[in-house]
């Protein structure tokens, strides 16, 4: 297990400016804020805040605690789209979906392909400014960043496997990288190497379905994570001498909950907390708002039910996600290490961002796919580069799309206008409010659209159905039921009409 270590000579300079004295959530005064030389942005898959930093004492995250005490945790964060292809996408490119593929893993592949001599994604931004820029892992939606079709379970007429998608082992994202891969060790090809198991073992694509969780008794390289933690640190070494955008993306907590045995043994099963509402919601249609856990079920071998666990099974799979997210933990204390070995910290603006959220048996569901918080809310943590104060937790509810205008804010540089979020970066320095409305999430569901709210006291959402009729509103009041148990559009229809005024089109 790797810790996070704080050189010697940043620790002085953060004594020096007083760590834990009054006017926590400020820059230290009289402390200048320098610009930030570089960029490190760590994408984590599935990560919703299962951190110690977040509250959850039982879990071992050290490392990003260490990081979270350096820099602002955001107990509010939510993506736009609760999967991880339309996620990212929203995210790179600043906008919220405009269309059914947006809403997809094939959102890359609907981006424009030519160069327009204007930025697009956020690395392009940097590209476009002198910034070296590599990606490493899985950044966009393909574990490497590039093409490559993903296998499916269905076969040809001479029984070869079928798969799906662009092949061509282009960039998913266009003109944005000096460098884009991603190591796929003893797995034949970054899928495999995605949903990899030990020695070069992956995911059947068969009837046969394979286990959803594995502890092997192999070092941190025995699977996909430790080899992109030994990629990002020879990239540091690569980049250490000219301002660089440095985009590392690690696998799990992603199916399957596969970590080196050690870190499952970090954890006790017996005292592993049970979800705090494992039942469905009240008042809402079962078969729009919640889905039959085919993320799981349909893959792996997990459930005797396929949609009721028990508590067992409760227990032995969220102990499999606790344990990679300390496997996860611990590469990302590898990376961070290395930056700060490399005297690379203190011009570095440090980003950890989960792409969404997981259901684990919440509201009777495993996997994400949902309008709750449960599936869109995730991770994010910003360390800037000598902030001066010890770390803060900020309670705004904040949107994927800030993080473009924000990060290009700390660096000074201009985004484009077309961006829908806004820049963090005003509200973390002074400590006033964010003027924003709420967070919006986009998901469709067959024939049905659904489009969503958050605000700091609830979350409204309405489905359409392919015709644009309005099938089911629903409004969780987040004061009363922080966990979205009880569908009350019905009993607050003065809430929901004020909201409703601020939601998007919905598109078919």
């Amino acid at each position: 297990m790797t810790r996070y270590t704080i050189s010697r000579r940043r620790f002085f300079q953060q004594a020096a400016i007083g760590i834990g004295a009054a006017g926590i959530g400020k820059y230290a005064a009289g402390v200048p804020v320098r610009r930030p030389q570089n960029v490190l942005f760590i994408c984590v898959d599935d990560l919703r805040p299962q951190l110690n930093c977040y509250g959850n004492r039982y879990m071992h995250t050290p490392n990003l605690d260490r990081l979270a005490a350096e820099g602002f945790v955001f107990d509010n964060h939510f993506a736009s789209v609760p999967t991880c292809g339309a996620s990212r996408c929203s995210l790179l490119t600043g906008i919220r979906p405009r269309t059914v593929t947006a809403l997809t893993n094939e959102a890359f592949d609907a981006l424009p392909r030519e160069d327009t001599g204007k930025p697009g994604s956020l690395p392009e931004l940097f590209r476009r400014n002198g910034y070296k820029t590599v990606s490493v892992g899985k950044v966009s939606h393909n574990p490497v960043g590039r093409r490559y079709a993903k296998p499916t379970t269905r076969t040809d007429a001479t029984g070869r496997m079928v798969r799906s998608g662009p092949d061509d082992h282009e960039p998913e994202l266009p003109n944005a990288w000096d460098r884009v891969y991603g190591p796929t060790g003893p797995w034949s090809d970054p899928w495999s190497a995605f949903f990899g198991y030990a020695t070069g073992k992956t995911r059947s694509y068969t009837d046969v379905k394979t286990p959803a969780w594995e502890a092997a008794e192999v070092p941190d390289t025995g699977y996909p994570d430790g080899l992109i933690a030994e990629a990002a640190m020879q990239e540091l070494n690569i980049l250490r001498d000219s301002p660089f955008f440095l985009a590392v993306g690690f696998y799990k907590p992603h199916l399957p909950f596969c970590a080196p045995r050690e870190y499952w043994e970090m954890y006790d099963r017996a005292a592993i907390p049970l979800p705090y509402h494992s039942s469905p919601p009240q008042n809402v249609d079962l078969s729009l708002s919640l889905h039959r856990n085919g993320e799981l079920t349909g893959n792996y071998v997990a459930l005797n039910s396929p949609e009721k666990a028990t508590e067992e099974e409760t227990r032995l799979l969220r102990h499999g996600y606790f344990a990679c997210v300390s496997y996860v933990d611990a590469q990302i204390g590898k990376v961070l290490n290395e930056l700060d070995r490399l005297g690379l910290r203190d011009t570095t603006l440090v980003v950890v961002w989960g792409d969404h959220g997981w259901h684990l048996g919440d509201l009777y569901v495993w996997g994400k796919h949902t309008t709750f918080d449960f599936s869109l809310r995730s991770a994010m943590i910003i360390a800037p580069p000598e902030m001066g104060t010890e770390g803060r937790h900020v309670s705004d509810v904040v949107e994927s799309v800030d993080l473009y205008p924000t990060v290009a804010d700390y660096c000074g540089l201009a985004p484009p206008e077309s961006l829908e979020g806004v820049s963090l970066r005003p509200v973390l320095e002074s400590g006033v409010s964010l003027r924003k409305i709420g967070a919006y999430g986009y998901w469709r569901k067959s024939e049905h659209c659904a489009v969503t709210l958050r605000t700091p006291e609830y979350r409204l959402v309405e489905w359409k159905d392919g015709n644009g009729k309005v099938v089911q509103v629903e409004l969780y009041d987040h004061q009363a039921d922080p966990y979205e148990t009880v569908n009350v559009a019905e009993a607050h229809p003065d809430v929901v009409t004020t909201l409703r005024r601020q939601l998007p089109a919905c598109f078919g």
